[in-house]
């Protein structure tokens, strides 16, 4: 697994939204937008990441960032996420994870002895012009806004 770097193009990607809708990273130029890639809707996890991201949207709009989740959850799932968790913000669904290869956040992963492929929970901010500014890859899913926000506090 070859994961992307900050400064590298983000992939062109357009998937299927929680809505069956198409949804294309370049509907969001001039914007920022954090791609984070989580493995299964509605699993502990990723529903506290997922809350953390929905209770931080008032700082992350005045900062300019769009959200968009990426699982490779079918897109009927995706809706259930968003109704029972509240969530406000865009759901995409990469069932193939041919967009998770692209970013290299597919590969190899280990739990409980077992050996297999799947999801890893990293993030992207891509910039406005669409080249990957940051990854985030050190962070627990309690705090996953918190340390995108700092990201920004830091940097300004």
């Amino acid at each position: 697994m070859k994961t992307l770097t900050a400064g590298t193009p983000a992939p062109a990607f357009s998937l299927l939204n929680q809505d069956n809708e198409l949804t294309n990273l370049a509907d969001f130029k001039g914007k920022k937008v954090l791609a984070y890639f989580y493995p299964k809707a509605m699993t502990p996890g990723c529903t506290v990441q997922a809350c953390g991201l929905r209770d931080s949207k008032t700082e992350l709009d005045a900062l300019n960032i769009v959200v968009l989740g990426i699982s490779i959850d079918a897109v009927k799932r995706l809706p259930r996420f968003i109704e029972r968790d509240n969530l406000n913000f865009t759901l995409l669904s990469d069932e193939d994870h041919a967009v998770a290869e692209q970013f290299g956040v597919w590969g190899e992963k280990k739990f409980m002895g077992k050996i297999y492929d799947g999801l890893h929970r990293i993030s992207f901010l891509i910039d406005e012009n669409g080249t990957i500014e940051h990854v985030f890859n050190k962070f627990k899913t309690k705090t996953h806004h918190e340390v995108v926000l700092d990201y920004f506090n830091s940097t300004e």
